[in-house]
């Protein structure tokens, strides 16, 4: 289980979630902050990431080829990386059962 911050969430997100879902990465850590949204999805099904974006482009992209990968989507507007870090923290055994679910490919928080 691991998570792949997008372009739009710090990068400070990935060092805190590495202890607790070993092998999360930004994808500025994998030089993938350039590559359009496509490029990341497939990294993302191909490495086993759960991606975790505020955008919806990845939503859109599960509800047209299915999943994996699988989409964690932050619909908070205006809202600091410690805000996320705890909504995420929070929330990290919803998010594992997520991640273990085979039935459903998107999670949203608000």
């Amino acid at each position: 289980m691991k998570l792949l911050f997008d372009q739009n969430l710090s990068p400070k997100l990935a060092s805190f979630f590495v202890k607790t879902l070993a092998g999360s990465k930004h994808i500025q850590d994998l030089s993938l902050d350039a590559a359009n949204d496509s490029i990341v999805w497939e990294f993302a099904k191909k490495e086993g990431y759960t991606i975790v974006t505020k955008d919806n482009d990845f939503n859109n992209l599960v509800a047209f080829f299915g999943f994996p990968p699988k989409v964690i989507w932050i619909r908070r507007g205006n809202c600091s990386t410690n805000d996320i870090k705890e909504l995420l923290n929070s929330n990290i055994e919803k998010i594992k059962v997520f991640i273990s679910d085979s039935t459903n490919g998107i999670l949203t928080f608000y």
